[in-house]
């Protein structure tokens, strides 16, 4: 009991940490703007593509640069991808999970090799910063089908 006037004392102190230390967490309230114009496409597959075997999926963006998750420069980001999921699946404010639905491209990658069970399977790609937040508003590509046998 002794102790809790000395943490009055240190309650600023605690206040600005957890400011300071938001950020680092992935909380979304500082979402950024993307440059006009920004969008982010698939060169491939196709939509609609009957693939055989592993899928290669090929990543293009234009208003913005690739940068390795973690590198914070103004307009860049790294590349996700939705498997049978799509953004209104995710919650945008906040840091994107690593699952299967959610693949991460962090090392700054726009192409990538996918073994996806047989079947028909919904991509959609997803530009993030470089703490896997979204942007406000989210680069995102259109929704593609694609069937693998």
């Amino acid at each position: 009991m002794e102790d809790i006037p000395m943490l009055k004392g240190m309650l600023p102190a605690i206040a600005v940490l957890g400011l300071a230390i938001t950020p680092a967490l992935g909380l979304a309230s500082d979402r950024p703007a993307p440059p006009e114009g920004a969008k982010v496409y698939f060169i491939s597959p196709s939509d609609g593509e009957t693939i055989e075997g592993s899928v290669t999926v090929r990543m293009g963006l234009r208003g913005m640069g690739v940068a390795p998750a973690g590198v914070e420069v103004d307009n860049t980001g790294h590349h996700h991808l939705l498997v049978n999921a799509t953004i209104d699946d995710i919650d945008l404010d906040a840091s994107l999970p690593f699952s299967d639905e959610t693949r991460h491209f962090g090392g700054g990658q726009t192409e990538a090799s996918l073994d996806l069970p047989a079947g028909t399977h919904t991509l959609q790609l997803l530009f993030m910063d470089y703490r896997h937040i979204s942007f406000d508003p989210p680069v995102a590509s259109d929704v593609i089908t694609i069937t693998v046998e």
